[in-house]
């Protein structure tokens, strides 16, 4: 299975390692969503929609259906 940011788990570490251009908002690309770059999921909400995640030392709020779209490469369970 694939991982995505939306299947990280609170406190996971991961690279991200490839997306769809056409689904990312381009405010999530100029704070950091780009291939190479390091994300923590740090919360999830109550309802699960939306997560919480830190990249480039930025806390954004996203959209699961926008986070299945980031596939990513798990450093840390």
């Amino acid at each position: 299975m694939k991982a995505t940011l939306a299947t990280l788990k609170k406190g996971q570490r991961a690279i991200i390692t490839e997306f769809n251009v056409e689904a990312i908002p381009l405010k999530l690309l100029e704070m950091g969503c780009l291939p190479g770059n390091e994300v923590e999921l740090l919360q999830i909400a109550p309802l699960g929609d939306p997560i919480y995640i830190n990249v480039n030392d930025s806390h954004v709020a996203i959209r699961k259906d926008t986070a299945a779209e980031i596939d990513v490469t798990i450093i840390t369970e």
